[in-house]
């Protein structure tokens, strides 16, 4: 079953030229799927990726996530509804520098009104090997633990799809590698859709499966 699906997806910039970030694309993720999307620097994955969570409106086309048209919704109610259903792990971490690891885990559920499921967050930092870590601040972690509570943060209130756009960007290759394994490991385990975007085709073969796009349009890999 499809939990996300595009139809004609674009985005168009007029800078005096059109540019054509996105163009036409269409693309399907299966619940519980760990798609990763590569293409050249400029190739549209970025954009693609925050068409795909509700970050930016499209020119044209249809974003559909279990079944929800999300930009039929109006500005308020697509936050609540991304806020509830897409979790975003970003190439910088994103932390609250005065929050401790803990606090920044569990300041999306909070901020949403919401009681969160600690025997839930409890595993997942257990599986992300920061147990140890959840009373320390961001200032005390290496990148690399920097990045396992982002992605704590991602995953703690239970979204459907977790996006993650370069978040081995500013770790060394064996860190990045312990990552990307880390969120393949969790989103199997708590049945979650990950779509990632790498510029890394090692980490990209961690995937289920791999979809390139240049110049705005996928070029392999739309379906499994």
């Amino acid at each position: 079953m499809s939990v996300l699906k595009t139809s004609n997806l674009k985005k168009h910039y007029h800078t005096g030229a059109v540019v054509k970030a996105v163009d036409g694309i269409d693309f399907e993720v299966e619940s519980g799927e760990f798609v990763s999307i590569v293409g050249s620097s400029g190739s549209g994955k970025s954009t693609l990726l925050h068409l795909l969570g509700g970050l930016d409106r499209p020119t044209d086309g249809t974003v559909e996530i279990n079944g929800n048209l999300i930009y039929a919704m109006k500005d308020e109610e697509l936050t609540i509804f991304r806020r509830r259903n897409i979790g975003f792990v970003f190439q910088s971490y994103n932390l609250i520098p005065v929050l401790s690891v803990e606090e920044n885990i569990l300041l999306p559920i909070q901020l949403d009104g919401n009681k969160p499921d600690m025997v839930f967050v409890d595993r997942i930092i257990e599986t992300l090997g920061i147990a140890d870590k959840r009373l320390s601040m961001p200032n005390q972690l290496s990148g690399g633990q920097q990045q396992r509570v982002a992605i704590a943060r991602a995953l703690a209130s239970k979204p459907m799809i977790i996006l993650a756009d370069e978040p081995t960007g500013n770790l060394d290759s064996k860190s990045g590698m312990d990552v990307i394994g880390l969120l393949k490991v969790s989103g199997e385990k708590f049945g979650q859709t990950i779509v990632l975007i790498t510029h890394n085709t090692e980490i990209a073969q961690m995937a289920d499966r791999t979809v390139r796009i240049e110049d705005g349009r996928i070029v392999g890999g739309a379906s499994k």
